[in-house]
C-alpha cells in the first residue's frame, strides 16, 4: 500500500474521529444537564420523564462515538505481561494478530448491531416511557464500531508498513 494512500487514510480517520467526538461531547452534556434537572425538578415539582430512556440512549452514543479515539490513543487496557518477554519480532507479530482479530470481531460487532437497528426499525418498536423511535441511536452505535474496526485495520496496517503507529503519524 502506498504511503500516500496511507495518509490520505489516516487523516480521514482523524476528521471522523473530530466529528464523532464532538457528537459524544454534545451527548455527554445532554445527559448531565438531564440528570440535573430530573434531580433539581425532582425536589421542587415533578421529574421529568423518560429520563433513565435518555441518557440511556445518549449514554450509548457517547461511548460507541468515542471508541475510535480511545483507539488512536491507544488509550484501552493491554495486558502485556506475557509479551513483554517476547522479542521485538514476536511482540509485533502478536499485535499484528490482535489488531486483526479485533478489526474483524468489531467489524461482525458493527454488523449485526446493524441488523438489530433494522429488525427495530422494520417492526415500528418504541421506547417505552416516551415512545421515541431509537433504531437511529442503534446505526449510530454500529457505526462507532464500525470506525473502531477502521482504526484496528489501519493499525494492523501501519505496524507492518512503520515503526509508528497511527496515532503518532496523525
Amino acid at each position: 500500500m502506498k504511503k500516500g494512500f496511507m495518509d490520505f487514510l489516516k487523516k480521514i480517520a482523524f476528521f471522523i474521529n473530530r466529528v464523532f467526538l464532538f457528537i459524544a461531547a454534545v451527548t455527554l452534556v445532554l445527559m448531565m444537564l438531564i440528570g440535573f434537572s430530573n434531580v433539581l425538578l425532582r425536589t421542587v415539582w415533578h421529574p421529568l420523564e423518560g429520563t433513565y430512556e435518555l441518557i440511556g440512549f445518549f449514554g450509548a452514543l457517547t461511548t460507541a462515538l468515542a471508541l475510535g479515539f480511545a483507539q488512536l490513543r491507544k488509550n484501552h487496557i493491554a495486558v502485556d505481561i506475557i509479551t513483554t518477554h517476547y522479542s521485538k519480532r514476536w511482540q509485533k507479530i502478536s499485535h499484528g494478530i490482535s489488531y486483526l482479530v479485533t478489526s474483524i470481531f468489531f467489524a461482525i460487532v458493527a454488523r449485526q448491531t446493524t441488523v438489530w437497528g433494522t429488525i427495530v426499525w422494520q417492526s415500528g418498536e418504541r421506547s417505552e416511557t416516551l415512545g421515541l423511535i431509537y433504531f437511529p441511536f442503534i446505526y449510530v452505535v454500529a457505526v462507532g464500531f464500525a470506525f473502531l474496526a477502521f482504526i484496528l485495520l489501519l493499525d494492523f496496517i501501519q505496524l507492518f508498513l512503520k515503526k509508528k503507529s497511527v496515532e503518532e503519524t496523525l
